[in-house]
């Protein structure tokens, strides 16, 4: 699975809507040490979401081996960790979450796993 998560470029962000509804978004992330770091521009709904409520799913889809986890996110403002920095800059052709960014300046969403519901096994 390890190997999966560092080859990806997309995993599916579900957070929750203040109404309970579900918002799923495509999003780049880094996988580091047992945690996902996901930058994002701080006014996005997912941001805001977070921040009403820490409770979020990810999902690699695959019909054959999907990769599904829960967790509770954080949101983190800088000065970010530079491991991640580096990390998301080397898998993203240069991308730099120190930089402001189309929706305001980024911060980062660190998501502890609290669950894993499928690890490469389709049921």
């Amino acid at each position: 699975m390890i190997d999966r998560l560092a080859r990806e470029r997309l995993v599916w962000l579900c957070t929750l809507r203040p109404d309970g509804s579900p918002h799923l978004t495509p999003v780049w992330y880094l996988y580091l040490d047992g945690e996902w770091w996901i930058g994002t521009g701080e006014r996005n709904r997912k941001v805001r979401n977070v921040a009403a409520d820490p409770r979020v799913s990810l999902a690699l889809p695959d019909g054959d081996a999907p990769v599904v986890a829960e967790g509770a996110a954080r949101i983190v403002r800088q000065p970010f960790p530079p491991q991640v920095v580096a990390g998301l800059r080397n898998r993203y052709d240069g991308w730099d979450v120190t930089m402001d960014g189309p929706d305001g300046p980024y911060v980062l969403l660190r998501i502890a796993v609290s669950r894993w519901l499928m690890v490469g096994r389709a049921h």
